[in-house]
């Protein structure tokens, strides 16, 4: 998956929490929403907070497609509320390759 597939798809399944989402999905998604918010912060914290607050939903649901990827249920992305543990556990998680079988879904994500 490339980085404006990425995008793409996120914007799509805008609110989709079920089935799976790539490595890539989740990694090009990040990178473009913190490059971003960067760019509008420059031009105007405002900017930068109202994108932020527009992309929560897809940031949101993207990560428990990831998680459903490496057969996790989608709440355990609560778990990163937890100042440093949990951030790192969500990293390490999002970066597992996919686990077959899988209770979310028969067919794994395109991988690109």
């Amino acid at each position: 998956m490339t980085f404006f597939e990425s995008i793409r798809t996120c914007f799509t399944k805008y609110a989709d929490f079920s089935g799976r989402a790539s490595r890539p999905e989740l990694w090009w998604w990040v990178l473009f929403v913190v490059l971003a918010s960067m760019a509008l912060g420059v031009i105007s914290h405002k900017a930068s907070a109202a994108f932020t607050v527009l992309t929560l939903l897809p940031s949101c649901a993207v990560t428990t497609r990831r998680l459903h990827d490496t057969d996790r249920n989608g709440w355990t992305q609560l778990l990163g509320l937890i100042p440093i543990v949990g951030l790192i556990l969500m990293i390490v998680w999002c970066t597992q390759p996919a686990k077959e079988p899988n209770r979310f879904s028969a067919q794994p994500p395109a991988q690109g």
